[in-house]
């Protein structure tokens, strides 16, 4: 199988996120930056694959040069050659810009499926992965809990609302968005990074940035805030009012 694995760059979770002057969005060149988590899941799913089945793993990523740090760090982990489309304008873009960069990378790559975690750490969208199922034609599956390919199709499991699964097949070649939590990852080695040095990492240019279709207005970090409210009178009165409180101004409690 011929396995493609979108991956992003984002801001590390323990880095304090600091506003640019504009105030939409954060300032990238103080931020250290790691491998979006649901897009690590992904790898290793696209890896598993290829060790069932055989084939290769090919690594894509849309954004400006710290993004061969991440594809490097992929090639270590066990994929075979990457893909970068080298843009400082798709970084920071919304999904409709990112997916239109990586869907015209992967033209005439003909990939029997196509990999991308559910959603990325910094923006959240969740929609890059079904946006490039569209620009590239192809069925396409969300929030997949486990994957069972037998090409020429392939059976996945949806994780709907509520406590409740489907499952779907689907012909290949296919898109499909992967959870957190579908595998147990597996980190680089030694003989990884080395060989990874060896690895081709394909430097593309976008045949042409898309128009964004969102914008963001503005942005702030949220204010940490405490209130105490003290619940004074008789013990039983006292008790009745604070229920009242949980559950019409807390909402904690039904």
């Amino acid at each position: 199988m011929k396995i493609a694995v979108c991956i992003r760059h984002v801001p590390t979770r323990d880095w304090q996120p600091r506003l640019d002057d504009a105030k939409t969005w954060v300032r990238e060149a103080e931020a250290t930056f790691e491998m979006n988590e649901p897009d690590a899941y992904a790898l290793e799913e696209g890896l598993r694959l290829k060790e069932k089945h055989g084939g290769e793993v090919v690594v894509c990523s849309a954004g400006p040069a710290r993004v061969a740090q991440v594809l490097r760090e992929a090639l270590a982990r066990g994929a075979d050659r990457a893909i970068h489309v080298q843009s400082d304008n798709v970084a920071g873009a919304d999904a409709f810009v990112v997916a239109s960069a990586l869907a015209g990378a992967m033209d005439g790559e003909q990939f029997d499926l196509v990999l991308t975690g559910l959603q990325s750490d910094d923006q959240g969208f969740g929609q890059t992965g079904v946006i490039l199922a569209e620009k590239l034609g192809l069925p396409h599956a969300t929030i997949v809990m486990e994957v069972s390919a037998a090409p020429p199709s392939v059976r996945v499991k949806r994780e709907l609302e509520g406590g409740w699964f489907q499952w779907v097949s689907m012909p290949l070649p296919a898109v499909l968005t992967i959870q957190s939590g579908i595998n147990q990852l597996r980190y680089a080695t030694l003989k990884g990074i080395m060989a990874a040095k060896k690895k081709e990492i394909k430097a593309v240019a976008p045949p042409s940035v898309a128009a964004a279709k969102v914008r963001i207005a503005s942005l702030y970090v949220p204010e940490k805030s405490k209130k105490t409210r003290l619940v004074e009178g008789a013990p039983a009165a006292a008790a009745k009012e604070l229920i009242r409180l949980l559950r019409e101004e807390a909402r904690v409690i039904s």
